[in-house]
This record gives structure tokens, sequence and C-alpha cells, in this order.
């Protein structure tokens, strides 16, 4: 990787953990879904660990599936993060915002005050909205792919051209010419698109990183043209290297194709670890999370495999005659590390301890186990950093920061400390203030 050091971000959810039954974790306080004292000592252990981001995800409408689990979300992300900036000094922060549900201006200046107050550490992480129960909650319906989309491309050029509409060098606030500020410098924008327009400017300065730092999440064709004209962070879902490559290249195709240097987008990897002293010990703490829906898991394993699986193959190994018959299923790309999990001899209970139908991939084990992982990966091109989500923030987050950093550290493969202060500085892209593109909603 041409002495590149790789990068870490975090996923910070609900309180609990990434894990939907964390919260059922015995040395979880319950009452962390609404205790912002737990996010801020989470983001602390974040922060000593020197990773780069936190990331904080968003939905419009009930995320809670059944009684059992909790909702996976923040109470809002950007109170959230105002609160964890606050209390912290260099680690940056990425926060969830829909472009179908908000207006330019407001997302322009929420924003922009963060990055402000928190010393230009902040990220967005633009993303259109699906979900018609969320549309519902605004009274609407949803619009077409291509109209959302386009209507992303209107809104990202407005909230850009509204940061950069308070010029810099337009604050001067000299007490003996009197000039508070020169207005000549702080001009309205006036844009006007097909499905959003703004006239501004908006009445705040630039931050030490200029402005914020854009966020892009998925790997459609809609998505790809969205982050390789705007991003400068892509967050993948990925399950082995070769694809994880695959999706990288694109998004660097889609960066170059927008006119833009491809090293100014850095792409990440998810990663899911369940990290103890032995394998057995990291099965057991990550089958907590998975038996109180394990019955459910093990016909979609069946699948997975292409055989027939019930509860009461549960504690059993595949049979020889299964072993035969199973493959991977060609739909699914988490069903290759299944498979090459049963073949192993792992009951079937173990094998889905093994988190094998989790977002991401799930090293679980002893902490040498998640860096060799992300050793791997990074030295084969197949992603410049992660997405570290715990299973559980109480304890899973101290765990990665003074048992994964260190080894990481040792090998070279991740900083010691942060090299700036601003959340470019961390990801090393380029200072960026207001808009340097035409508007269109392509």
């Amino acid at each position: 990787m041409n002495g590149k050091r790789m990068l870490i971000g975090m996923q910070m959810g609900n309180g609990y953990g990434s894990q939907s039954n964390a919260w059922r974790a015995p040395n979880v306080d319950l009452k962390n879904f609404v205790n912002v004292d737990a996010h801020v000592r989470y983001a602390q252990a974040a922060e000593r660990g020197k990773l780069q981001f936190l990331f904080l995800p968003d939905f419009l409408s009930q995320s809670q599936k059944s009684n059992h689990e909790a909702p996976k979300l923040t109470l809002d992300p950007f109170i959230t993060m105002a609160i964890m900036a606050r209390e912290t000094k260099r680690i940056g922060f990425a926060a969830t915002a829909s472009t179908t549900f908000y207006e330019p201006y407001n997302l322009a200046r929420i924003l922009k005050a963060l990055d402000v107050v928190s010393g230009g550490r902040v990220g967005w992480n633009a993303i259109t909205t699906s979900d018609p129960a969320s549309a519902a909650n605004y009274g609407e319906q949803i619009a077409d792919r291509d109209t959302r989309y386009a209507r992303a491309h209107e809104v990202i050029q407005i909230v850009q051209a509204l940061w950069g509409s308070w010029q810099e060098g337009a604050w001067t606030a000299d007490r003996e010419t009197g000039i508070f500020a020169d207005l000549s410098k702080i001009q309205p924008i006036n844009l006007q698109g097909r499905y959003v327009a703004s006239r501004g400017p908006l009445e705040i300065p630039p931050s030490k990183q200029g402005q914020p730092v854009i966020f892009q999440a998925g790997g459609s064709p809609h998505s790809l043209a969205l982050a390789g004209r705007f991003a400068s962070a892509v967050i993948g879902a990925t399950f082995t290297i070769e694809d994880s490559k695959r999706q990288r290249e694109n998004v660097r195709r889609a960066a170059e194709k927008a006119g833009r240097d491809p090293e100014g987008i850095k792409f990440f990897a998810g990663i899911m670890p369940t990290i103890a002293p032995t394998k057995r010990e990291a099965l057991d703490r990550r089958g907590q999370f998975v038996e109180p829906n394990i019955h459910q898991r093990v016909g979609y394993l069946g699948m997975m495999l292409g055989i027939s699986l019930t509860s009461d193959d549960l504690d059993n190994p595949l049979s020889t005659h299964q072993l035969a018959s199973a493959h991977a299923n060609p739909s699914d790309p988490r069903s290759a590390k299944a498979l090459e999990i049963a073949r192993e001899g792992w009951s079937v209970r173990d094998i889905l301890y093994h988190g094998i139908i989790d977002y991401h991939p799930s090293p679980i084990g002893p902490a040498q186990l998640t860096a060799d992982h992300m050793q791997e990966w990074f030295e084969a091109g197949a992603c410049d950093g992660f997405w570290f989500c715990p299973d559980v923030y109480e304890d899973g987050i101290d765990t990665f920061v003074d048992e994964v950093v260190p080894i990481l550290q040792q090998r070279g493969l991740f900083h010691k400390d942060y090299e700036g202060e601003t959340l470019r500085d961390h990801l090393g892209i380029e200072y960026q203030y207001g808009l340097n593109l035409p508007v269109a909603s392509d």
C-alpha cells in the first residue's frame, strides 16, 4: 500500500451496540438508550484509540422490528453529535441526513454550525430515502429513484453553495474601522433547481476545514454517481476481498468520471468483530445476541447453503450428506463464508454464532484475528480503511482500542496519534470551501 496507513471510523448508534440485542448484555445500563453521557464515554474511548471518526446512522421511521430488539439509532444524530463533539478534542463525526426530507438551507445551517463549533470535525452522510413509512411521517409519498437522486444532486450543490456564501476573509471584526464583516463578500447564491432552491446567504464563516466532509453509503449506479461527484468518503457493504476491491475501484472510477482525483475519495469496508481471549469465549459472547432469534436464522442458513435445516439441527454439525449437497448461494455474498465455516465441522448453532448473517464480515476470536483480517484486506487494496461496528459499546470499544489498535500500530498499519485537527486532516483529503461545480440535477 506504498506506506499508507489505514483509516478507522466507528458506528455509533443507540447507546448499546451494533447488535440489535446488545441491550440485553449483562454489563449494559438499560438507560443508555437516552443517556448521552454514555455516548460521550464511548466517543472519548474511540478518541483514545485515535480513530478518525464516528459515524451516526439515521432512519426517519420506526426501526424496532420486534419486541426483543432495541431501535438501532440515536435520539437525533445532530444533537448527539453536538454533545459528543463538545466533550472530545480531535475525533471527527459524520451524521446521516436525508436529502429527500431536509431542505438545503436547513441542512447547510445545521451542519456548518456543527462544523464551526466542533473546530472543523464534521461530515455529512448524504442519503436519499426510499422508505414509505418515513415518507408518511412527512405526509408525503416516496418518489421514484431518478427523482430522488436528481433532488439529491441539487440539494448537495445548494448546500455547498450556501456554505461558501460567507466568503473567506469577509469577517474582519475590526474595532478601529468599525467594520464587522464585509457585506460584499457575503452574498446571496440565488440558486434555483428543478426540485429545490435557496436565496442565501448563510451567515456562518468557514470552519477550520472550510466546510463539512461529504460521506456516501451505497453501491448502486445512482449512489456511485452521487459519490463520485461529491463524496470524500464512502461506506461500503462488502463480504470478500475481491468484492471490496471491485467496489472500491467503482468508487474511484466514479470520481475520475466526475473530473476528480480518485485519491480524494476514501472507501471504507465494514467489520463487525467479537473479541475475546479464546475462540470459544468469543463465540459464546456473540451467541447471546444470536439466540433470541436463532430459530428464524436456521432456515435462512439453509437457504444460504442450499440445503434444508430446522431447529432440530442446531446442536449438530452438518452431516456428510448435507456437506456434499451444500453450496454457496450466488445471490448472497455471505454464503461462501458460511460454507467455509460449516466445512470446519462446527455445529449449526456455532455456525450462526460466527455472525455469518450480519451486515459485514465478523472476525470472532482473539484480537489478533481482527487485526489479521484488517491487515489482509488493507494490504490487498480492498479498502482505504474500516467502518468498525462494536457488538456492545460498553466494553467492545475499549477492547478494540486496547487490544486491536496496538497490534495495528506495531505493524505500522495505523497511526499512533492525530496528525491534524480537522476531519479533512484525519482523512487526508483536500480543503474545500463552497461549490466548485455547476448546478445540475443529473
